[in-house]
């Protein structure tokens, strides 16, 4: 397709204003002479990013504009991947290399396979359709676990303006058999989601602020049983936001927990301390690692991506 806009600079800022250090731990997993790249500029609300180590490419999604954007590691270069997009929000990456995608148009979650051919994984429970797929990952038993809050049908913004059939936002479970099951149903709007090392326990941030202003911006982790099926009764504060909104995140190989907010990427420790802070010029919606070390962060954030290398390498 067409290249659309590029862009390729460096925030040349003292470590002073880039970097916020709240824990001696995270001096550890900071370069001091890193800088925060501006990958591209452009977009009205940028989200969803996956790392595709095989293209060595990244993808992410501009909403609004109702389109995916692939940006190539070999040479810079920013393309259109699918336009129209059905107002894709979240991506991630299957273990055989497929992508999956959350649709808020399509109010599904949908597959790419090998052939190029779009496959729908879910896009009704119990005979209601889903509200609009918002962010998505794999597990080690190839279960597909996704949040369903209603951004994609509040308007007309990042999708169809319609009802919830449902009725509420929740977390489902598509098994590897097919099956959907709804594992949490106890958030306001759940969004990024992550399972920490080892997949013992699944996170998940509520973004429910922007429809109740009562609604604490938090990251909740709930235990996983043997049967992989959530405990609703495990459900522990990880972590509070104290600046915008905890949307989406990633897990390094530590355990440590990389996650969008108002201010930028903030960097919480598995025990849930703030460690703390990258500063981003605009709002983070959403992060992943990438490159052949995983070591780099691809920021997703307002109209434009950012990229800047860290001492910490992503978890599958």
């Amino acid at each position: 397709m067409d290249e659309v806009k590029k862009s390729q600079a460096s925030w040349q800022v003292p470590m002073s204003e880039l970097y916020q250090v709240l824990q001696p731990e995270f001096e550890r997993l900071i370069f001091q002479n890193a800088q925060l790249d501006l990958l591209w500029t452009g977009g009205r609300w940028c989200e969803g990013p996956a790392w595709l180590p095989a293209g060595k490419y990244a993808l992410w999604s501009d909403i609004p504009n109702n389109r995916t954007l692939r940006w190539d590691e070999t040479d810079g270069s920013v393309s259109e991947f699918e336009n129209p997009a059905r107002n894709q929000n979240g991506h991630t990456v299957d273990r055989f290399g497929r992508l999956i995608s959350c649709e808020h148009q399509g109010r599904c979650v949908s597959r790419i396979e090998f052939d190029g051919s779009r496959t729908i994984l879910a896009d009704s429970y119990e005979g209601k359709r889903l509200n609009s797929p918002n962010d998505v990952v794999v597990k080690s038993d190839n279960s597909i676990w996704f949040t369903d809050p209603t951004y994609g049908i509040d308007s007309d913004y990042e999708g169809d303006a319609a009802n919830s059939e449902i009725g509420s936002s929740n977390v489902y479970k598509i098994a590897a058999n097919g099956k959907l099951t709804c594992e949490i149903s106890d958030l306001k709007q759940p969004n990024g989601l992550a399972f920490s090392i080892g997949e013992h326990e699944l996170y998940v941030a509520d973004t429910g602020k922007t429809h109740d202003p009562n609604c604490d911006a938090n990251i909740y982790g709930y235990q996983i049983d043997q049967k992989q099926a959530v405990i609703p009764s495990s459900k522990r504060l990880l972590t509070r936001c104290d600046n915008g909104l905890y949307d989406g995140f990633r897990i390094d190989t530590s355990g440590n927990i990389w996650t969008s907010a108002g201010d930028g990427v903030h960097c919480v420790s598995a025990a849930g301390k703030l460690l703390g802070k990258i500063f981003v010029p605009e709002t983070v919606a959403n992060l992943c690692f990438i490159g052949s070390k995983k070591n780099r962060l691809f920021i997703c954030a307002t109209t434009s991506v950012y990229a800047i290398y860290v001492n910490a390498s992503g978890a599958h």
